[in-house]
């Protein structure tokens, strides 16, 4: 963990205990994760209880106290992409990454992890690498969009 951006991180807000959960979101983008580390600092550094920090990271989804992927894949498996094929797209994802859905890659370069609705439904089935979406997906397209975040 780099410390001094953690440090950079921390100054950024000044301190100030009301600015947790952005301080919670910059480390994450940072890091990928939340790490055990940098919420123990932040703790200390705020004066906040670690149980209270915690709750807040846990209470959200979009914290992960467990390291994620460079690139978080996100596949929908609403209504509209289920009825579309979003679960023949979810396996194909596990199959090409050898990972089950909730997991990370060992080489940390992806994550797969499965949503409720990305609302875009018009283009289901649809899945998020990332900040980018991808929809109208098939199993042919799985293997040539994973192999740009490879590169």
């Amino acid at each position: 963990m780099n410390e001094s951006k953690l440090t950079q991180i921390i100054e950024k807000y000044g301190n100030e205990t009301h600015a947790i959960v952005a301080i919670l979101q910059d480390i994450q983008e940072e890091f990928n994760y939340l790490p055990k580390e940098a919420l123990m600092r932040v703790s200390k550094e705020l004066n906040i209880p670690l149980s209270r920090i915690l709750s807040v990271a846990t209470f959200f989804k979009a914290f992960s106290l467990k390291p994620k992927g460079k690139h978080p894949i996100s596949v929908c498996l609403g209504t509209a992409c289920h009825v579309r094929g979003g679960a023949r797209i979810m396996e194909k994802m596990e199959k090409e990454l050898g990972i089950k859905r909730g997991e990370t890659a060992p080489d940390f370069n992806f994550s797969l992890d499965e949503v409720r609705c990305l609302g875009c439904c018009g283009l289901a089935p649809v899945m998020m690498v990332g900040k980018e979406v991808h929809g109208k997906l098939s199993e042919s397209k799985i293997a040539p969009i994973l192999k740009e975040y490879k590169k």
